[in-house]
């Protein structure tokens, strides 16, 4: 059965839906099986309203701060328990990628901006320590509109490795003062690197992994900017990849376009990059030659999932481009 066709038949699992199950429902596949939470979090849309929820991370007090481009509250920040326990930012307007970072004890935030064209460096509660701009120094750039970073990676020495995901699909690396060091990727490697992570799966060598969305691929890049390899991802239009212990997860905004389809789902690799459960989507499969077979949606308890953030009991949060003003759903682990 050809993948659309297939996908009229498709159930949804909205948050109404879900009342008429006794239990929520089960997804995913092998040893990673979840309960999908679609009534996770607590917040009122009147005094916490969110536009598009677009990345999640997780502080040491185990507080989940999340990023929105309502300019009311640009940046939440939830308990594990789905209530609301701060919120900031006014001034974000493209507010899309967000990193953590252990500065040495002193934990950061990196906000990217595509509005802005601006990379902001701020404390947990907001305030303003550092901002990058658009790599005016490099060749490759000729004007700040070129510059529309979505992700930021933060190398074992400080450096920012800034991912131009809606701009020219340049990594640009920056010194932590803000000096740029390097650019490369490209649209000649990179067709929408809309993320990018430090991968440290490997301790003594560490590399990075760049989202390349729009063609189902991840690409894997030494820190000093050489491509060393490809991963094919067929059917998963990849946000961006999130490490944690020997695995990858990461959002499926969709599954096949246009870029609205509803057709997304999650996703997670092991330790060799390949799929090992892909919730609300079908069963991964690869062929005799080790090649993945296509992936699609076949639960649409998300329309566009743009972020997963796993927690220190490997449940996992979701946040959702584009999915009517949502907010995040929690993944809790079946074991």
């Amino acid at each position: 059965m050809k993948r659309r066709a297939f996908l009229k038949g498709v159930p949804v699992l909205g948050a109404g839906m879900l009342a008429g199950f006794k239990r929520d429902p089960v997804i995913g596949h092998g040893a990673f099986r979840y309960r999908i939470n679609l009534r996770w979090c607590h917040a009122n849309s009147a005094t916490h309203p969110v536009k598009n929820c677009h990345e999640m991370v997780m502080d040491k007090a185990g507080r989940i701060f999340m990023t929105t481009d309502d300019t009311r509250n640009n940046i939440l920040v939830f308990n594990k328990d789905g209530d609301i326990v701060d919120a900031w930012g006014h001034d974000y307007p493209g507010a899309h990628g967000l990193t953590y970072h252990d500065e040495n004890g002193t934990e950061m935030l990196y906000i990217t901006d595509y509005e802005r064209n601006q990379v902001i460096k701020t404390t947990l509660s907001g305030r303003v320590v550092r901002t990058f701009g658009w790599p005016e120094d490099a060749r490759e750039y000729t004007q700040k509109t070129e510059f529309r970073p979505t992700e930021t990676a933060i190398g074992p020495n400080g450096d920012v490795f800034v991912a131009d995901g809606y701009g020219r699909d340049f990594i640009i690396q920056y010194d932590p003062e803000g000096k740029v060091k390097n650019v490369f990727g490209g649209p000649l490697l990179l067709k929408n690197a809309h993320g990018i992570a430090l991968d440290t799966r490997v301790p003594d060598k560490p590399v990075l992994l760049v989202t390349s969305r729009a063609e189902n691929k991840l690409k894997r890049f030494s820190l000093q900017g050489a491509w060393l390899e490809t991963i094919p991802l067929p059917g998963a239009y990849i946000c961006r990849p999130v490490i944690k212990g020997p695995n990858v997860y990461f959002a499926v905004l969709i599954s096949q376009l246009p870029w609205d389809s509803g057709t997304g789902f999650i996703c997670i690799l092991d330790e060799n990059n390949r799929v090992v459960s892909a919730p609300c989507a079908n069963t991964p499969r690869y062929d005799a030659s080790g090649m993945l077979q296509p992936l699609y949606q076949t639960i649409q308890a998300f329309r566009h999932p743009h972020d997963v953030l796993a927690d220190t009991e490997d449940n996992l949060y979701v946040a959702q481009w584009n999915s009517g003003g949502v907010y995040p759903a929690r993944m809790e682990r079946v074991y």
